[in-house]
Order: structure tokens, then sequence, then C-alpha cells
């Protein structure tokens, strides 16, 4: 039997040499680090510091291979007609965007979901008539937003939604006739409001407009500018010339308050309407049966078995009494 001294003897170097490789073999391998695509898409001349320039390159579409890597897109003067959903995936860390002089028609609702960084977006010079609720919604840190030079006719306030950093709203060279109440409520950090070379109409629907104008004054210039074009007495007519007393005949807005009571009451009012109706009807029913039911007691009765009675020469109308005659 082999003892242990002589197995310690005879393992021993074996041990000392699996001890000497240990770091070798025990140590992790390498692992490569994922990229997240190249740093420019392939259409574009990029520069340091995430600048993306694709300007005048006739692109049909928002390019390929957008990383977060690119912090400015520069996409000026191409031929982008439409803006699909998710139109910039993977461009996360975008801060500045710029679409100008596109042709630019459409609009996905979902065209900007994905860009939680976006600071800056210039989608002016371009040929948009509507915008659908929520396009800017996802843009919560957005500071800077132009839709000048297009064909804006309304503008609901649910498209910008609640954007509480934004500063600089440029609206100008549109066709808007006035501003949707609400719309600027949501906008609180707002300070530069470019508004010229619009069909405003000095109407009730242009009062929360005025009420904005005279608590954030313009630049005597471009105040000057904000005219409205109808009606007859008040063409021309200064927006911020107008005070709250020019919409005095206007009737306020609903308060939600006021909203909620009529949503409340209006169902309950109809309900006992309608109970109301049925109510009196079924009583003006029973009247008209209890009627004709006392009608018909008071009827007298005809024998059943009874014959007529021959005419009595009392009655000078009877045919017996004229024969008699």
């Amino acid at each position: 039997m082999l003892s242990l001294s002589f197995l310690l003897r005879r393992l021993w170097p074996l041990l000392l040499l699996l001890l000497s490789s240990w770091p070798v073999w025990a140590q992790e391998p390498a692992t490569a680090t994922p990229t997240d695509g190249p740093d420019c898409p392939e259409a574009c001349a990029c520069a340091p510091g995430g600048q993306a320039n694709c300007s005048g390159r006739a692109l049909p579409a928002v390019p390929a291979g957008l990383s977060r890597r690119v912090r400015a897109l520069q996409l000026d003067h191409n031929r982008v007609r439409a803006l699909p959903p998710g139109a910039f995936v993977g461009a996360g860390a975008l801060q500045r965007l710029d679409l100008r002089e596109n042709g630019l028609r459409w609009v996905h609702p979902r065209a900007f979901w994905g860009l939680g960084a976006l600071q800056q977006l210039d989608l002016s010079a371009n040929q948009l008539e509507t915008l659908a609720p929520g396009t800017f919604a996802s843009l919560r840190v957005l500071r800077a937003l132009s839709l000048a030079d297009n064909r804006l006719a309304c503008l609901e306030p649910a498209t910008l939604g609640a954007l509480p950093l934004l500063r600089a709203l440029s609206l100008q060279d549109n066709e808007l006739s006035a501003l949707k109440p609400g719309l600027l409520a949501g906008l609180p950090a707002l300070d530069a409001l470019r508004l010229r070379g619009n069909p405003w109409v000095c109407g009730c629907a242009l009062r929360p407009l005025c009420a904005w104008l005279r608590r954030h004054p313009r630049p005597a210039p471009e105040a000057e500018t904000l005219l409205c074009v109808s009606p007859g007495r008040l063409t021309l007519s200064p927006l911020t010339a107008l005070p709250d007393t020019a919409f005095s005949h206007c009737g306020l807005p609903l308060t939600p308050w006021d909203l909620a009571v009529v949503y409340a009451v209006g169902p309950v009012c109809f309900l006992a309407s309608m109970a109301a109706c049925l109510a009196l009807g079924s009583v003006l029913t029973a009247c008209r049966a209890r009627r004709r039911r006392a009608a018909a007691r008071r009827r007298p009765r005809r024998p059943l078995n009874s014959s007529p009675s021959p005419a009595s020469p009392a009655n000078p109308g009877s045919p017996a009494a004229t024969a008699q005659v």
C-alpha cells in the first residue's frame, strides 16, 4: 500500500505546474464592445462631434444608418416628402434636426418617437397643411420649433401637447386665422413667438392670442406687423392694440368644471325628462279610460227582447199620426 508521503512526492510537481498556469487559463476571455452602427450615414458627410451633413443630396427619405453618435442632422434641401413611423430610429441622441425645404407634406404622429434628446427642430419652408395630434408630444426637451412658411390653417393643442421647455415657436407665413384655446397653455416657457404673415381674423377666437401678446410684449417693429385682415371695421388693426374689452361680447369658454357638470347633469336631465313624459302619458291614458267607463255606465241599456212599439198618436211626427190626419 502506497504511503501518503510517497503520493505527495509524486503529485507535488503536478500541483506546482497547475498553480503556475492558473492566471493564464482562469482569466475571462475578452469580449468585443458592441457597436451601434457607423458614425455617419453613408449618404452624408460627417464631422467630429456627431455632425451629419446631408444637405442638398436629393434624398427621397431619411437616410439609413443613423446611430447614437449623431448629434446634429442636416437634411434640408432634399426631397423627403413624408416621414413614416420611426423615421429616425437609432438616432436616440439626436439634438438638432433640420428638415427645411423638402416639400414635406405628411408627418406620421409617431415619426419623431425615440428622439427624447431633441432640442431643435426646423420644419420650415415645406408644404404641411395639417399635423396630427401627438406629433410633437414625445419631444419633452424641445426648446425651438419652426413651422414657418407652410400651409397650416389650423393647429390643434394636442398637436404640440405639453412642451415644458419650448422657448421659441415660429408660425409665421402660414394660413392661420386664430390659435385654438389651450394651444399656448401647454408652453409655460415660451417667450419667442413668430406670427407675422398670417391672415388673422379679429374675432372671438383670437382672444387667447391677444391675451398672451399683452403678457409678452413684442419689439415695436415686430408688433406692428401683426395685423388683422378682417372683419371690415377692424381690417389692418394691430393685434397688440386690441384690449380685452374688445372681446366683451364674446362668451367665456367653458372651464373643465363646467364641462364636467354638463356631462354629469346632461344625461340625468335627459333620463328625468323621459321618465316625466312617460308618467304624464300614463296619467292621461288612465284618465281617458276612466272617462270612457263612466260614460258607458251612464248610457241607458235597451232590453234584449223588446220590439219597437207602434208610433203614438201623440207624436205628430210619426207615420201613424200622419195617416190619421
